[in-house]
């Protein structure tokens, strides 16, 4: 893959995480809820910090961008995508950002499937486990918190 279409590869996945960080600090100052007030402002601190890091690589690409695989409780996938509103249960707000990172790491893994440079689906791999960590650790609060219909 030549360096000019990995940096836009590259580019693309930062407007994603500041798309993300605008998602979360947004829905940060939607929910009446402090603790989802926090985690939401967690999150959203983790996109930035995501968009530095991929910022930092695009400047600098020498070392490789590499993030490992993590587990994949698949419990966005039975949960709906709720409206983002003031009023909405920690269980929506959590469900919501369950499927914002469902969805972003499906993204990349589908470009990673359509990718015939071999470097490039590597890259798009490594997007989606980014991904996969942070829906990872959203469902294992989801469903660490308690039962959500009792929320």
């Amino acid at each position: 893959m030549n360096q000019e279409k990995y940096s836009e590869i590259l580019k693309m996945a930062i407007n994603n995480e500041i798309e993300a960080y605008e998602f979360y600090i947004g829905a940060s100052q939607k929910v009446g809820n402090s603790n989802m007030k926090s985690i939401f402002s967690d999150l959203a601190l983790e996109e930035k910090n995501h968009r530095s890091i991929l910022e930092n690589h695009l400047k600098n690409s020498s070392k490789p961008l590499v993030f490992k695989e993590g587990p994949d409780y698949r419990v966005s996938e039975s949960v709906e995508l709720p409206p983002l509103n003031a009023e909405m249960k920690p269980s929506e707000a959590m469900a919501l950002a369950m499927k914002k990172e469902e969805e972003a790491m499906n993204l990349y893994e589908d470009f990673a499937k359509v990718s015939a440079d071999t470097e490039q689906a590597q890259t798009f791999i490594n997007l989606a486990n980014m991904e996969k960590g942070h829906k990872a650790k959203l469902e294992e609060i989801f469903t660490n918190m308690a039962f959500p219909e009792d929320w």
